[in-house]
C-alpha cells in the first residue's frame, strides 16, 4: 500500500510538471481529489501522460550531464576524480535529480534551468554514500552491486572522493547554471541547499543515525529524528532548489517543501 501511495504522488507531481510547460498549472492542482484529476484527465485530447518515459528522459539527460560533469580529461590526480566518477557513475535510482528538475518546471521553468543544480544534488548524495560506507560509520563493502569506494580506491582516496564531490556540488551550481537564471535565486537556493544537508539537516539525521546503533533502546521518537533530518530532509532541499531556481513564489516554494517532508517520510 505504501508504495502504491507513492507511485501514485510522485505520478501526479510529474504530470502536473509536464502541463507547465505548454500552460501553467497552480501548484493546489497537486492537492485536487482524485476525481477531479480524473475529469482533467478525461477532458485532455492529448495522448496519456506516461511516467515511465519521463522518468527516462529525465535520467538519459541527468546521467549525460553528470558524465560531462566529472569528465576525466586533463584532470589531475587522476585517481581522485576516477574515484569521484565511481561513485557517481553509473548506478542510482536518480530520484532527487529527477525531482529537482521537475518543481522547477512545475513553477515555470525549464530542465536547463535546474539541470546543473540536479547534478549537484547528485553528487552530494553519492558523497554521503561514500562516507556512510566508511569503516567508521556503517563499515559497508558494498554499494550498487560493486565495492564500495573505500574498497576499491583505500579509505584516504575514498575521504577525499567525498570532499571533492561535495565542493565540486556547490561550484557547479554556481558557476553552471545559466544565465537566464536571476543571481539572487541561484543564491538563495545554494543557501537552502546547504541547510537541508548541514548540521541542522542531513548530517544532524547521520548523527543521530550513528548514536542509534550504540543503543540498544531506539525510541520512536529517535527514529524518526534520524528519517526527519535524512531523507526528507534531502529531499526538501533538492525540491525547494529547483523550485527556487525556476521562479516560484515564496507561497510554491512553501507549499512544495511541505510535499517534500511528507514524500520523504513514505519513501523512507
Amino acid at each position: 500500500m505504501i508504495k502504491m501511495s507513492f507511485k501514485n504522488v510522485v505520478h501526479t507531481w510529474v504530470k502536473t510538471c509536464s502541463r507547465s510547460k505548454s500552460k501553467y498549472q497552480p501548484f493546489s492542482s497537486l492537492f485536487d481529489s482524485a476525481d477531479t484529476l480524473k475529469k482533467q484527465q478525461e477532458s485532455e485530447s492529448k495522448p496519456a501522460f506516461s511516467l515511465e518515459t519521463y522518468m527516462t528522459q529525465k535520467i538519459k539527460s541527468i546521467n549525460e550531464a553528470l558524465d560531462a560533469a566529472v569528465s576525466l580529461k586533463d584532470k589531475e590526480p587522476r585517481e581522485l576524480h576516477e574515484a569521484m566518477r565511481y561513485s557517481l557513475l553509473p548506478g542510482g535510482k536518480r530520484v532527487c535529480p529527477l525531482f529537482c528538475i521537475a518543481s522547477c518546471e512545475l513553477v515555470g521553468g525549464t530542465e536547463s534551468m535546474a539541470m546543473p543544480a540536479a547534478c549537484a544534488i547528485e553528487m552530494i548524495h553519492d558523497a554521503a554514500l561514500i562516507q556512510d560506507d566508511l569503516p567508521c560509520m556503517d563499515n559497508a563493502h558494498l554499494r550498487r552491486g560493486k565495492p564500495t569506494t573505500h574498497k576499491a580506491f583505500g579509505e584516504a582516496v575514498a575521504i577525499l572522493a567525498f570532499d571533492g564531490l561535495l565542493t565540486l556540488a556547490f561550484e557547479h551550481i554556481a558557476l553552471c547554471t545559466p544565465t537566464t537564471v536571476p543571481p539572487a535565486r541561484i543564491v538563495r537556493g545554494i543557501g537552502e541547499l546547504a541547510r537541508c544537508i548541514g548540521a541542522q539537516g542531513v548530517v544532524a539525521g547521520q548523527v543521530f543515525d550513528v548514536i542509534s546503533q550504540r543503543e540498544s533502546n531506539v525510541t520512536l521518537e529517535h527514529l524518526e529524528y534520524v528519517h526527519l533530518h535524512k531523507t526528507a530532509a534531502i529531499l526538501e532541499g533538492t525540491v525547494v532548489l529547483g523550485a527556487m531556481l525556476g521562479g516560484g513564489s515564496d507561497e510554491e516554494v512553501e507549499k512544495i517543501r511541505s510535499f517534500a517532508r511528507y514524500v520523504g517520510w513514505v519513501f523512507r
